[in-house]
């Protein structure tokens, strides 16, 4: 896709939706960490229903710890993985407390040496969290960046260079946001809502509508 063609269509993204919002539910860091953990191989509002009672239980990392992994695991038990989910945020939540003072780090190294947490994970709270140009690729990226012909990949990492390499800078902020929710309510997995679409002039899928 041609560079003007990519500006035109980020900027049509970014007029309909200017400040785009991660849409789990968090009060601070901490909260967003274990929102993004929790939602590995699960839904934004699955995680959604089963946090509020486990944030009002163990709000910060401390109180995580003292709930402990058996108390974790019957907060999230409607989640998918459930067990693994469970353990890994206790341990994270130990290695906060013990060697980050409580607080989230804000760079890849140290967000990548927590339990649970992959490059993916440490995108998002880069992103969400530190304000930073990071581009966290979901299933709704990569569907959405191949079928607009921003890339042909599969691979997540060689989507994520290819796109942080062609969005402009000006963009790249907010672009997974805007990417993951056009893919999650319009250019949906089966039957995308082309008729519905804002940027379809822009996009090479096969069988948008005519």
């Amino acid at each position: 896709m041609k560079k003007n063609s990519i500006i035109a269509l980020f900027d049509i993204l970014r007029k309909v939706n200017p400040h785009p919002k991660s849409e789990l539910r968090y009060k601070n860091n901490f909260q967003l960490l274990v929102a993004v953990v929790l939602s590995a191989q699960a839904t934004d509002i699955s995680v959604n229903k089963a946090t509020p009672a486990l944030f009002k239980a163990a709000p910060d990392p401390k109180a995580m710890v003292a709930l402990g992994e058996e108390g974790i695991k019957e907060h999230i038990r409607t989640i998918g993985l459930y067990n693994n989910k469970a353990k890994s945020v206790y341990a994270l939540s130990q290695i906060l407390l013990e060697k980050h003072n409580s607080q989230v780090p804000d760079n890849r190294k140290g967000l990548e040496s927590l339990p649970g947490v992959g490059h993916k994970t440490a995108s998002v709270i880069l992103n969400v969290a530190f304000n930073q140009p990071t581009l966290a690729v979901d299933t709704h990226v990569q569907r959405v960046s191949n079928r607009l012909g921003l890339v042909n990949e599969k691979n997540p990492k060689k989507i994520e260079a290819q796109l942080v390499k062609i969005i402009p800078s000006p963009y790249l902020q907010h672009a997974h946001h805007w990417l993951i929710l056009h893919g999650r309510y319009v250019c949906i997995a089966r039957s995308p809502k082309c008729e519905e679409c804002l940027i379809t002039q822009y996009c090479e899928f096969k069988q948008k509508l005519k």
